[in-house]
């Protein structure tokens, strides 16, 4: 009898644990990491952080590899492959913790991540998507302080916990219908003024046909309904109107794009 209950107690434990990894994984969990939240208007500058990273290596791949379009020359970046692993080496070092500023923190996971998607890249290349690559969001390939962050993790259960919505304009998924990558790594100093130019570019661009009375929107609005706040309230389209150049009705028609997973490539 007692067997069995040491059985059972076994069973629930790795059940538990099981879920646990498949939640951290999937981006439920912030994986270790901290979530500070961005109180306010959130203002650029490097005061007040135990920290400031140097991305410069990061802006300068980007700058080599990255067209104005955002689009990327990745057969160009394997040649920098080495180049690439010293700079995500050098943020595996980084202990990101409370000391850190709200700025400094949101410019290192945008780093983060989108460096990591071009090596993920790279590492399966040629390929014509990242779906078809095994795992590209669940497994843990992102390397900070001797943890192994999930892409997901550091979307779902870090930066959309950070109260700053235009980090899904700032984040790029190796696809068309992504954002494009900027030509400069994100930086506390610039923060607040690089998320403002990647979110006015996204809405006004060709990713979205805004009208006054229907819109057809990117699926990046489908994907998270309720990041979209103004005032505290769930408003998509007053949400956009902050940022187009085009303004919509509150009662518009709203239909959302197919969503174009075929690889970034110049």
């Amino acid at each position: 009898m007692k067997s069995l209950k040491y059985f059972a107690f076994g069973t629930i434990l790795a059940f538990t644990l099981q879920s646990c990894n498949l939640l951290s994984a999937a981006g439920i969990t912030s994986q270790g990491q901290p979530t500070k939240k961005v109180e306010g208007t959130l203002t650029s500058t490097t005061a007040n952080s135990e920290v400031n990273v140097d991305h410069s290596q990061w802006t300068k791949l980007l700058q080599k590899h990255v067209d104005q379009d955002g689009l990327v020359d990745y057969k160009g970046f394997r040649e920098d492959a080495k180049a690439l692993d010293d700079y995500l080496n050098m943020l595996a070092k980084k202990d990101p913790n409370n000391n850190w500023s709200v700025q400094e923190l949101l410019a290192f996971y945008i780093n983060l991540y989108n460096a990591e998607t071009v090596n993920l890249i790279l590492e399966n290349y040629p390929v014509k998507s990242i779906k078809d690559v095994n795992n590209p969001w669940t497994e843990g390939r992102a390397r900070v302080d001797g943890r192994e962050l999930s892409l997901g993790g550091i979307e779902n259960g870090i930066l959309r916990k950070m109260n700053e919505p235009r980090i899904h304009f700032a984040i790029n998924c190796a696809s068309i219908s992504c954002p494009p990558l900027i030509r400069e790594a994100y930086t506390a100093a610039k923060i607040n003024e690089q998320l403002d130019q990647v979110t006015k570019s996204f809405i006004n661009s060709d990713k979205n046909d805004i009208q006054e009375n229907k819109a057809e929107i990117s699926s990046i609005f489908k994907f998270y309904p309720n990041d979209w706040k103004v005032n505290g309230k769930v408003d998509i389209i007053g949400y956009i109107n902050q940022y187009s150049n085009r303004n919509m009705n509150p009662k518009a028609n709203i239909t959302y794009k197919e969503y174009d997973w075929g690889l970034n490539e110049q």
